[in-house]
């Protein structure tokens, strides 16, 4: 990390963690903020639920839930970004404070409740996005709707057009009765509904469902199901806990998803787990803070990952350290490409991880 990224997280880190992220957009959306290099390399490029990506590392939606930063985004060297979550009818999301640090863990906590200016926002600014470069939609839900799967199908409808692939968002924990849609009859029907809307598109889109960490293993066979029925093109795995291992600091009893360091053990877990029973591609999102903690989900069966809580500690200088470690690893375990690494220690890291 340079000494100017440092100072510049160390003067964010004295103001309240929702108005530093909207600085930091801000500094994004103005040009200055320092955007780091990814290295050009053949072993990094890939291709992922038919999607052809320069490098494996993407951004989790969540940071540009609005669509405004795009551009500098992928200049700052992610293979690929989501934006949203994007509701139909713009709402406010919950009430503030519902954006926590916790620097002992390296973790977040957030109870944000899918805040969004709304479809029609999100899809002017798509319009407007470069043409180079790939760029996904996470569709979510009004809070209020007593219909969410015709919620996510209408956001595809409207934003479909100008985006590269969408992700089904029913993991979110801030969201009342959202992650009920995970049962396997719920899942299917939702499922079935988003993929009519993407079939009727000009140009259907990979489509994706991000699921949470705390499934069981009924849980994750429901999921391979589902996705498979309805042909799905990818699982992302997964979204932030409602669990609670051992936290510090005065914030570590907030309600709300937890992200970052502590989450990635079991989202490992369950990405390795749920390699095992689909023979879709797997996103590996999940306490990804370093090279070794993105190898390590390509080697549990992640064909591409995605990060984003530990841009909080690390600064947008992560991405590049992460792409240059990343061409090490591979390097030196003897890979040529990504997907040749994929899951080639996916048994051996869930057995460490079921022991752990």
């Amino acid at each position: 990390m340079s000494a100017l990224e440092r100072l510049g997280l160390g003067l964010m880190h004295r103001l309240d963690p929702e108005r530093a992220h909207g600085l930091a957009i801000r500094a994004l959306r103005l040009g200055i903020a320092p955007l780091p290099r990814m290295p050009d390399s053949p072993r990094l490029r890939t291709r992922f639920a038919g999607l052809e990506l320069p490098n494996p590392v993407g951004l989790a939606a969540g940071f540009d839930k609005n669509a405004e930063v795009v551009a500098p985004l992928l200049k700052a060297g992610f293979g690929f970004v989501e934006v949203g979550a994007v509701t139909p009818r713009p709402q406010p999301g919950n009430p503030r404070p519902r954006l926590f640090r916790l620097p002992q863990d390296r973790a977040i906590i957030n109870r944000f409740g899918f805040n969004s200016e709304g479809m029609e926002a999100v899809a002017a600014r798509l319009e407007r996005r470069p043409a180079s470069g790939v760029v996904g939609i996470n569709l979510g839900a009004n809070k209020d709707s007593d219909d969410k799967a015709a919620d996510f199908a209408a956001v595809l409808t409207r934003c479909g057009l100008f985006a590269d692939f969408a992700t089904v968002n029913v993991s979110s924990p801030n969201t009342e009765r959202l992650r009920d849609l995970q049962g396997a009859g719920a899942l299917r029907a939702v499922l079935e509904r988003v993929q009519a809307a993407n079939q009727a598109l000009s140009r259907p889109l990979p489509l994706m469902v991000k699921i949470a960490p705390d499934l069981d293993d009924a849980g994750l066979d429901a999921v391979a199901a589902a996705a498979a029925a309805t042909g799905l093109d990818a699982i992302v795995a997964t979204n932030t806990t409602t669990s609670r291992p051992d936290l510090h600091g005065p914030h570590a009893a907030e309600s709300g998803g937890l992200s970052g360091r502590p989450l990635m053990h079991l989202s490992t877990l369950v990405l390795a787990k749920l390699a095992e029973r689909t023979d879709l591609p797997v996103m590996g999102v999940g306490g990804i803070a370093d090279p070794k903690d993105a190898y390590s989900k390509i080697l549990a069966g992640a064909g591409a990952v995605q990060l984003y809580s530990a841009l909080v500690y690390e600064g947008l200088g992560l991405v590049g350290r992460i792409g240059r470690g990343l061409d090490r690893y591979l390097t030196a375990d003897g890979y040529g490409t990504v997907a040749e690494a994929v899951g080639q220690r996916r048994e051996i890291i869930r057995n460490k991880l079921q022991i752990i």
